[in-house]
């Protein structure tokens, strides 16, 4: 089994925590936009109709082009977070095995 560096595994939470920050920033800020951008299209819809509006901006492609843009987002994000709570992991299995000696030995003394 590979020894554990909870040193190396503190310094990968600290280094990408900004990146996962800024992931976020992006999702979030792009899951409300896409709110302001079906409003904009539908205001410049030929349609008088609501639901024709919603239609047309639902299918433009600018729209379709921020679901993209998300979906880029979402893969980004989710994979730091993930790499995030690996991190952690690594750091509590660590503590668990530091701890696991620690009893071993005051069981042998």
């Amino acid at each position: 089994m590979n020894e554990i560096n909870p040193h190396e595994a503190v310094d990968f939470i600290f280094k990408h925590a900004q990146t996962f920050a800024i992931a976020k920033a992006k999702r979030v800020y792009l899951e409300e936009f896409r709110k302001s951008k079906k409003a904009i299209l539908m205001q410049h819809s030929q349609e008088s109709a609501v639901n024709a509006q919603e239609r047309d901006a639902y299918s433009h492609p600018e729209y379709l082009q921020l679901l993209e843009a998300l979906r880029s987002a979402v893969e980004i994000e989710e994979r730091l977070r993930w790499e995030l709570i690996s991190a952690q992991a690594r750091i509590d299995v660590w503590r668990t095995q530091q701890a696991n000696m620690r009893q071993e030995h005051r069981a042998t003394v």
